[in-house]
């Protein structure tokens, strides 16, 4: 008997830094794991917001800005807000609006 498994998307944020921090995983491994776990059948998560992570993992960024700027627009938001000059310049590259903050 195939069971659900419910994999949110903090849990899932744990598992790719763990990967990358712990595993020193490339970031082309990364994204290959988390393909393969998120493609699973029984598996449920939010695949839109996984793929918006794995976009910015590709282009050099990280997951978790991708699925934060994903949930933010989802949310009815139109700016990625964020003191991070890389994530801010990626997103804006993928046409997304952005306003990096001073830290200043």
């Amino acid at each position: 008997m195939n069971q659900r498994i419910d994999v949110t998307l903090l849990s899932l944020g744990e598992f790719v830094w763990v990967l990358l921090r712990v595993y020193d995983f490339k970031p082309l491994d990364l994204g290959k794991a988390v393909e393969a776990l998120t493609s699973t059948v029984n598996v449920q998560v939010n695949r839109p917001a996984v793929k918006a992570g794995l976009a910015m993992l590709k282009a050099g960024g990280g997951f978790a800005d991708g699925v934060i700027a994903f949930k933010g627009r989802w949310l009815g938001g139109d700016t990625f807000v964020s003191f991070d000059k890389k994530a801010t310049a990626l997103l804006k590259s993928q046409g997304l609006q952005t306003e990096l903050l001073s830290s200043d």
